[in-house]
Parts: structure tokens; sequence; C-alpha cells
């Protein structure tokens, strides 16, 4: 059973060999492959390379074109830096005031670089790997998008003040994302992951009123392609996890600030997982040997099998090469 075949038959509730493993490593992948991060960031053939290796070495179940959250952003009109070794730095938001959002425009993929770069890792993904793994491409999610266009406190007071011009630029964004998951799955990709971490700082009630339905009709466009899609909220999305189920999103990503999963777990469809959610700097990071094996179990029983392994968010670049072996073993032996 290759990765592929077991992260698809582990969501359907099918048999598989042992539960799947897909940790987020971005800047650990960059250290790990030896190449400098700008690179990671801006060359598809290098992420790809560093992907890979670690995929291999690491024996875990999925690739990804992850790296930082400012490829769309970049195409809105945000500026960005990109350091040689480091994360990029936002230097100027695309919406200093509301304005803006009136010449606010959905992004011609093939007019900008890094648009372009994502489809061109999944190609090369798929090209080097085929089938055998599963290939997730990504799209900032409508809230987290604004917020890197507009600035997250300003973002949290045009709920307030500023409606109206919100849900506009929102749907700008959704438009746009629903265009470019569709683009990504046509280049290759067998799921498209959603990041909108900006939603576990703002009310359920916000979240069904501003942003349930707009993740949904983008998560519907992805199924409606054929492909899975993976809902990825950091922090403590307690409040609003019934929603991100209700979503349809086929993975839920958890993070370690949501305290247990167990309540929520018979919330899940038959064919709904989640994903988490071992502590990516306490466990993972700085814990023992028998801290990650337990985390990896606990994870497991709340979730009565039905928890892909991952830690909540992504691990740590200073993360040891043997900490790492022992959670990979960790999540094989489960």
């Amino acid at each position: 059973m290759n990765a592929l075949d077991r992260t698809l038959n582990f969501i359907k509730n099918k048999e598989v060999d042992r539960v799947p493993f897909h940790p987020i490593l971005m800047r650990f992948t960059a250290r790990y492959g030896g190449v400098n991060y700008r690179d990671f960031c801006l060359k598809p053939e290098v992420k790809c390379a560093a992907n890979i290796k670690c995929a291999l070495d690491f024996k875990y179940d999925w690739v990804n074109v992850m790296s930082d959250a400012f490829a769309e952003a970049e195409a809105y009109g945000d500026t960005i830096e990109y350091p040689v070794n480091n994360l990029p730095m936002l230097k100027k938001h695309a919406i200093e005031k509301m304005a803006d959002i009136d010449k606010l425009m959905k992004p011609e993929i093939n007019s900008h670089a890094r648009l372009k770069a994502r489809i061109k890792e999944i190609e090369i993904y798929k090209q080097e790997l085929g089938d055998s793994y599963m290939i997730a491409g990504w799209v900032e999610g409508p809230l987290g998008e604004y917020c890197d266009i507009r600035d997250m406190s300003l973002a949290m007071l045009d709920f307030y003040e500023n409606p109206a011009k919100l849900e506009t630029a929102l749907d700008i964004i959704t438009e746009f994302s629903i265009e470019y998951v569709a683009a990504q799955i046509k280049a290759g990709a067998h799921c498209i992951g959603i990041g909108d971490a900006a939603c576990s700082q703002i009310s359920p009630d916000l979240y069904k009123d501003f942003i349930f339905e707009r993740e949904k009709a983008i998560i519907d466009e992805v199924h409606s392609n054929g492909a899975l899609v993976k809902l990825h909220i950091c922090g403590n999305t307690t409040a609003i996890l019934p929603d991100m189920i209700k979503t349809g999103a086929d993975i839920v990503d958890i993070d370690h600030l949501v305290m247990s999963m167990s309540d929520f777990a018979p919330m899940l469809s038959e064919n709904q997982v989640f994903c988490g959610n071992s502590d990516p700097v306490s466990v993972i990071m700085d814990g023992s040997v028998n801290d990650i094996i337990e985390s990896v179990e606990k994870c497991y029983k709340e979730t009565n099998g039905r928890c892909i392994t991952s830690a909540g968010c992504e691990i740590p670049a200073e993360t040891s090469i043997e900490n790492m072996t022992s959670y990979s073993e960790a999540a094989h032996n489960l």
C-alpha cells in the first residue's frame, strides 16, 4: 500500500496497513535539504526536491507546497521581502485604507510568479511521484488572506466598523481561491489545504456570519473537481470546531491548543478525519521519546482512531533529526 492509497483509504474508513503520517514541515525541510529559505519559497525545483527528500527519509505520506502565507498576498498587492535564510517579511499591505478595497481585483494566475510557482510545484510532484504520495496544494482561506493584505488588528476592527467593505473583499478572495484550487487540481493535486488561521481569533458568530459559507464554497469547488480538502486553522478552535466539521472538509486539522478531541470526534462523518494535534514545540522538538510516543497514542485514542498523525502546526526548524526520527517511528508503530 503506497502513501496515497493509505491516506485515501484511511479517510474513506477502509482498511489500511497503518495510520497515515502527515507532519507539517517547512523551515525544517529547507534546513534538512541544505537550501536557503528564500530559494525554498521562490524556486519550485528547490522546494520539491527538499520535500521529497524529507518525505522519503522520515517515511511520511504526503508532500505539499507550503512555505509561507504570502504567495497570494503578493499577487493582491502586498510588498514582500525575501531574506536569504529567514521567513519572508511583509513590508506594505495592499489595503491600507478602506478605499483600497474598491481597487482590489482577482489576480491573474499567469501574471504572478509565485502563483505560477505553486502550479509548477504540483506539476513537479506529479512528474516525480505520480500517484504514490498525496500531493497537497494550498490556498489561504478568506479571513486569513484578508488579514495578510489588510493587517490582523485592522481586519478585526473591520468586522464592526466596515462590514460591507470587508464582505466585498472576502468575496473577491473567495472567487479567486475557487479559480486557484481548480488550477492546482488540474496540475495534479490530490488534496487542497485551506489555511485560515485568523479564524481562531474570532467568535463563533462571526465565523458563521462571515466565513463559514465562503470556506464551504471553496471546499465544494475542490470536491466538484474530484479532490479532497484539508482545513487548517491554527490556535484554539474549540468554539468553532463543530462548524469547521460542518464545512465538509475531509481532513480537519486540530492544533495542540484544543485540549481534547474526544468531544468532537463523534461529530465527524464517516469519511472525515482529524489531523493533529501533538504540540510541535514542547513534544516534538523538546520532548523525550516517551513524550512523543504518548502524544501520538493520545491523539489516536481521543479520536477512536480517526486521526492522521501530525503535530497541530509546523514543527520547528530547530527540531533534532533524532526527535523527527522518533516521531516517525512512533507514527509507524501506532
